[in-house]
């Protein structure tokens, strides 16, 4: 387990495991929902999953929904990654940056946790469908992290190519 710890790096502790360790203790709190694990092995990676879940919603969600309502403006991907070169100091900045946008996930989930508990108390057909439902949003949540995943990657690889031509 101290091998495990040693390898887990900043950003997956803030960005990841904080976020799902926080969401389990509130919404265990605050609603009916019981996500506390009792095994310390099996619970660290039950929180990561979900703090994972939070992060790529704070990021196919939030981030958008901000660049749509012009709350946040973003350079061009190969000016950040030109600037990202130069000044390291970027690198931490656009993990605290993220961290931010990964937290205004996770309060508008918990939100969401206490919205849709309702909602499977009175609505007996979403009660029923809860696994399935649930199981498709990850199913689309993560598809769409795959292919935002895929566009950084094929975008880095061809801003590499543009500096070879330089």
């Amino acid at each position: 387990m101290n091998e495990i710890l040693k390898k887990i790096s900043s950003y997956n502790l803030f960005n990841y495991l904080l976020p799902g360790v926080l969401f389990v203790v509130i919404v265990s709190r605050i609603t009916s929902y019981d996500l506390l694990v009792d095994d310390i092995v099996l619970g660290a990676f039950v929180y990561y999953f979900l703090g994972l879940v939070i992060s790529r919603i704070g990021s196919l969600v939030v981030e958008p929904a901000f660049k749509w309502f012009k709350f946040v403006e973003f350079a061009p991907y190969e000016s950040f990654i030109r600037a990202e070169k130069e000044d390291g100091k970027i690198a931490v900045l656009s993990e605290a940056n993220n961290m931010y946008r990964t937290f205004v996930s996770l309060f508008g989930l918990i939100l969401l946790a206490c919205v849709w508990e309702s909602v499977t108390q009175s609505v007996a057909w979403v009660q029923s469908a809860e696994a399935y439902l649930i199981t498709v949003v990850m199913i689309l949540l993560f598809a769409l992290s795959y292919r935002k995943q895929t566009g950084y990657i094929t975008n880095r690889i061809s801003a590499r190519k543009d500096d070879d031509h330089h």
